[in-house]
């Protein structure tokens, strides 16, 4: 803050500076200027507000100093929402279940997530570690080891959870954003998956089981049906 306000110090300066340098040059060039009605058609013809108009800029071009300081502070605040993601910090095993066809048994695989507050406990990363079965270029199931990193957090400004995505499997970044269910102790975030131009609409829901344990599942539009394809099941690593 103490810098933003440096920062407007020096702006003001600047503006003073500039102005009276202004004021010099034009008490320098009155003789060369045009007679006062030529000038005032000139500003018609430029578009020039009306007396009294406002600033442009939207509404913090109306705020004050300690308006702003204030809606700076209570953005950055950690508060209830923050603290509930808090549960998901620490070391955690997990048992990943995911359909490839919805009508056979599921593919397993196991792994590993370590996830840890950061900037004061604002944001959430979560590595994740472990191994998968997938179509190979022959369509036969290759192994895979599969790495991943979510970044979570609560948004003062749009009151949403939202939650980043990448992996070693592709190379774009999946946006979700959601809302907490305190009856039910769960999260529910909604996102968009890109398959080479093909979006697909995509269901996150986190169930607290307690605070050791979790269960994430996955569920994707497939045509008009939406379709569970991934669930997995989070134990504090002791």
């Amino acid at each position: 803050m103490k810098r933003c306000m440096s920062m407007c110090l020096v702006a003001a300066v600047c503006g003073f500076v500039l102005s009276s340098f202004s004021l010099a040059q034009d008490k320098k060039d009155d003789k060369a200027k045009p007679p006062a009605a030529k000038q005032e058609g000139a500003k018609k013809d430029a578009g020039a507000k009306p007396e009294g108009a406002k600033p442009e800029g939207g509404a913090a071009a109306d705020m004050d100093p300690a308006a702003i300081a204030a809606m700076m502070e209570k953005l950055a605040a950690v508060g209830e929402n923050h603290k509930l993601l808090e549960g998901f910090v620490g070391e955690w095993t997990f048992v990943n279940k995911y359909w490839m066809d919805p009508s056979a048994p599921p593919h397993e695989s196991t792994g590993t997530a370590s996830t840890k507050a950061i900037m004061g406990g604002r944001y959430f990363v979560q590595d994740v570690k472990g191994a998968m079965e997938v179509p190979g270029a022959d369509g036969k199931m290759v192994k895979r080891d599969f790495v991943g990193q979510g970044t979570t957090g609560f948004d003062n400004a749009k009151q949403k959870f939202f939650n980043t995505w990448l992996d070693n499997m592709s190379t774009g970044v999946m946006l979700s954003e959601g809302t907490y269910d305190a009856a039910k102790k769960a999260f529910t975030y909604h996102g968009e998956m890109d398959w080479g131009g093909t979006k697909v609409k995509v269901r996150e829901v986190i169930r607290v089981i307690d605070k050791d344990n979790h269960v994430f599942e996955w569920y994707e539009m497939q045509g008009p049906q939406e379709v569970k394809t991934m669930e997995i099941t989070y134990k504090r690593a002791k």
